[in-house]
């Protein structure tokens, strides 16, 4: 007699990397992308081929100066696009002619309360965070890994001038 819970989640798989050997290592992924495809384009089993990433970074780049502009404009705009979801759900839902006008009405109330929320939220943080960036998670090398009993024939494929 078991004591899991019926509603307990079962045979969740639980993530691990691929096994199997390294066809290749690249320094960007449009290397690797580029000799996955050439197998691909062989009629190689690409499903039994894994891009796996390594030594991992996160770079934050910076994209310019935040303003008490640049917060407000961006709060106008997030609240535009909350209130013009609640006025597309009020001209849904509402039977008068002027249905319509809810919508407009919506996004110009929406995008006042975002700008003031926008331009409150970098007053307060304003002398930590005085930027505005974007982030992402880069490897500084990829490998190719490949079942091991398909390593000879996807060197084989990769050695052929013939394939694109």
């Amino acid at each position: 007699m078991s004591n899991q819970s019926p509603l307990a989640s079962r045979g969740r798989p639980v993530p691990t990397l691929p096994k199997g050997d390294v066809l290749g290592t690249y320094d960007t992924y449009f290397e690797a992308q580029a000799v996955v495809d050439r197998l691909a384009h062989a009629d190689f089993a690409v499903t039994q081929v894994s891009i796996v990433g390594s030594d991992l970074k996160t770079v934050e780049r910076v994209t310019g100066k935040l303003t008490y502009g640049k917060a407000a404009g961006a709060g106008a705009a997030s609240g535009a696009w909350l209130g013009l979801f609640f006025g597309i759900v009020l001209f849904l839902f509402t039977t008068t002619p002027n249905a319509l006008l809810y919508v407009g009405a919506a996004a110009i109330i929406g995008a006042g309360f975002g700008m003031l929320f926008g331009i409150v939220t970098y007053a307060v943080n304003r002398r930590t965070r005085d930027f505005t960036s974007t982030h992402q998670v880069l490897a500084s090398k990829y490998e190719i890994v490949v079942e091991p009993a398909l390593l000879s024939k996807a060197q084989d494929v990769l050695a052929r001038p013939d394939v694109r």
